[in-house]
């Protein structure tokens, strides 16, 4: 793979991807073996049960008869018998190996040996590729024997991008509780928001317990089902929207329960704040996270709405018909949520993808991704563009942190924290069919709680910040998107109405001022407010 090209090839992984080989002799060794017949016998050594079946399959679908074994010992005690013209090891076992070949060759028995590598930077998104090859009714045999060639859409430089923050941001959460080292996981999607291109996947850290990542690893962001938290409140707002409720229609964060069914209590809902703060506009209940207001708004329009309207937005696995679906109780795919969010985002409807085009041997086209895309109803999609651009903008944001002079690239987005701090996530996006979006998980694969307060704005937001500004600095995904006067008029506004209502709280009754010291006392506020909310937000630890 090239770095740079942002639509890779992917050919029969002998020796290159999903596997590379770590010596320059590999491609050598291919050409001294010649036409392939039975006596080319091929041993494969690795510790590694999983990765050892794999690539046993892969040498054997190429041809060679192959002989697999578990130790270099294991080797050694069956070599009277197994006669291979190579060997085939991991790169973590290159010590041993030149260890065995050193010992071969003083027994008058000198065999080329080939390095090679189970991971990748982009080994999750390789289990994705074989996956989606499937589904359009090719087999990967054909890959692995050279029949078909497979372009994906996976930008490498995108993808070291997304390794490195990942690997970062779980780092910081390791410092903060050092047992979790080597042990925490996460997941990152960054899609294309014009077509749902998926640009990088990070299904898992690189090192987990010790042991590289290899692509036939599990893929978190696309084959774990999990809470969405409070990630999944916008889909809620945006099913509002459409039942004609909008930013300023007023809601009750009160006290709220729901039923659990029968012979069990009701549950009250709380808030993260574990306060209530009484009727608020909905652009403000979205940006702080409010769970009261989220439930009174399902309890309002109907769960069927929130339900239909997540499936419009290509959520496809099936949510529980259950009120704290509002709070993300629901368990989802990463990607299924990336994929709704650049849903929002760009206004336009498509089916997240890895695969660009299937050619055969000769170059020929066998399959190529449509790029088709189905435009969004604007009226709705302008309101929930507007409300998470507002949970950066407003100051009691969830994801205020984003709104500073250091993070200079114009987003919208959501933080999510699930039940007893189990997962943290924040999704967001670059604005229009030109921006990106990008979705960030972290928790343990044994669903235990992170820590107190380890919520989505704090642990995820990181990652998600560190790949927005790197992508963008290094112009690999194109300029920065800037959202519509409207949209960022449409919270200014709302700030300055805010000040003004705060500044007629704190101003003494007017019979105590003349009215020119009062009315310069509210608009001094208000132009304050509106000023602070653009580029120079205070930095907070997100929660909801």
């Amino acid at each position: 793979m090239r770095a740079g090209d942002s639509r890779l090839p992917l050919r029969s992984p002998w020796p290159s991807p999903p596997w590379r080989a770590k010596d320059a002799a590999g491609d050598d060794i291919r050409r001294q073996l010649g036409p392939v017949t039975d006596a080319h016998v091929i041993a494969i050594i690795d510790d590694d049960p999983s990765l050892l079946r794999a690539l046993h399959r892969l040498v054997q679908s190429n041809g060679y008869t192959v002989e697999s074994f578990a130790s270099a010992r294991d080797f050694l005690d069956a070599s009277p018998r197994c006669r291979p013209v190579c060997l085939v090891l991991d790169v973590h076992l290159n010590g041993s190996g030149l260890e065995l070949q050193k010992r071969l060759a003083a027994d008058g028995r000198a065999i080329p040996i080939i390095f090679i590598t189970g991971h990748d930077d982009d080994s999750t998104a390789i289990n994705t590729v074989f996956a989606e090859l499937k589904q359009h009714g090719f087999a990967t045999a054909d890959l692995f024997q050279g029949r078909i060639s497979v372009h994906s859409t996976v930008d490498e430089r995108v993808q070291t991008i997304v390794n490195e923050a990942l690997e970062r941001g779980l780092a910081l959460y390791e410092q903060r509780y050092p047992a979790a080292k080597g042990v925490i996981q996460g997941s990152v999607v960054v899609l294309r928001n014009a077509d749902a291109a998926i640009l990088a996947e990070a299904g898992g850290r690189q090192v987990y317990q010790s042991r590289r990542a290899r692509y036939v690893d599990l893929n978190r962001a696309t084959g774990s089902l999990r809470q969405p938290g409070s990630a999944w409140k916008p889909l809620v707002y945006l099913a509002a929207f459409r039942r004609n409720l909008t930013l300023d229609t007023m809601a009750p964060d009160e006290p709220i329960s729901v039923p659990m069914g029968a012979d069990r209590p009701v549950k009250w809902i709380a808030n993260y704040d574990n306060q209530f703060k009484g009727p608020m506009p909905i652009r403000q209940a979205l940006a702080e996270s409010r769970n009261a207001v989220a439930v009174w708004i399902i309890r309002e329009i109907g769960l069927d709405q929130v339900i239909s309207t997540s499936r419009e937005m290509g959520i496809r696995t099936p949510l529980q018909a259950h009120l704290t679906t509002a709070l993300g109780a629901s368990e989802v795919r990463l990607l299924e949520l990336a994929g709704a969010y650049r849903a929002m985002a760009s206004g336009l409807l498509a089916d997240p993808h890895i695969i660009a085009r299937v050619t055969d041997a000769s170059g020929s086209a066998l399959y190529e991704a449509s790029g088709a895309a189905v435009a969004i109803d604007s009226t709705y999609l302008t309101l929930i563009q507007e409300g998470l651009r507002g949970v950066i903008r407003l100051p009691a944001g969830t994801a205020h942190a984003l709104d500073s002079r250091d993070f200079p690239v114009p987003v919208m987005g959501k933080t999510g924290t699930t039940s007893d701090f189990r997962d943290a996530l924040f999704v967001g996006s670059t604005y229009g069919p030109q921006g990106i979006t990008v979705a960030v998980r972290v928790g343990f694969d044994d669903n235990r709680a992170l820590g107190e307060k380890e919520t989505g704005g704090r642990t995820a937001l990181p990652i998600f910040r560190e790949i927005m500004l790197r992508a963008y600095e290094r112009q690999l995904v194109g300029p920065v998107p800037q959202f519509p006067r409207e949209i960022e008029l449409g919270i200014d506004q709302y700030l300055v109405r805010q000040a003004t209502l705060e500044a007629e709280r704190n101003t003494p009754p007017i019979e105590h001022l003349d009215a020119g010291s009062a009315m310069a006392g509210i608009a001094g506020e208000a132009g304050r407010s509106a000023r602070s909310a653009r580029g120079r937000g205070r930095h907070r630890a997100a929660g909801e």
